[in-house]
């Protein structure tokens, strides 16, 4: 009589299942409220850096311009951000997170955080604490800070080094 194997799985596929879980519910969830994965990246790195330029948010988000250009699109005509031209340098344009652009953030995580219990729902607080802080730990190092890393600080600042050449500093 052949008996049942128990095969432990490795780390990286149980990570790998779980990032393909939070992937679906979190894609459903920002579904139901008209917002796409990148809309929430966006709209979280002009929260912490805003104003920003168009051109330090599309450093910061990893995208090129012209794919930025789509997305605030859509951001603008949700009226989820701003853009305007910078008084310093009418070439430039600076992007802010309007009042209703951070209600939908708002909302969005608190969503987020509902659709996160129901995948963790077999964790205790505690747990879901240490699996948190784990998880920080194991990615120190290897995640990127893009919105430090593009230079995300005063937009006049920025579009000053920007004209002089110089690199914005992390």
């Amino acid at each position: 009589m052949a008996t049942a194997r128990t095969t432990p799985h490795s780390v990286s596929a149980l990570l790998d299942h779980l990032a393909r879980l939070s992937r679906v519910h979190t894609e459903a969830t920002l579904d139901a409220r008209g917002l796409r994965q990148r809309h929430l990246v966006a709209l979280t790195v002009l929260r912490e850096h805003a104003p920003a330029t168009q051109q330090a948010l599309a450093s910061a988000l990893a995208i090129d311009r012209t794919n930025l250009v789509g997305l605030l699109n859509e951001l603008e005509g949700d009226g989820y951000v701003e853009r305007r031209r910078s008084a310093e340098d009418r070439r430039r344009h600076i992007v802010e997170l309007t009042p209703a652009g951070e209600r939908a953030l708002t909302g969005a995580e608190q969503a987020i955080e509902q659709a996160e219990a129901e995948i963790f729902h077999g964790l205790s607080e505690q747990e879901r604490a240490t699996l948190r802080a784990l998880l920080q730990r194991a990615t120190a190092g290897h995640v990127l800070d893009c919105a430090a890393a593009a230079g995300l600080r005063d937009p006049v600042e920025t579009a000053r080094d920007e004209d002089e050449g110089a690199v914005p500093a992390a």
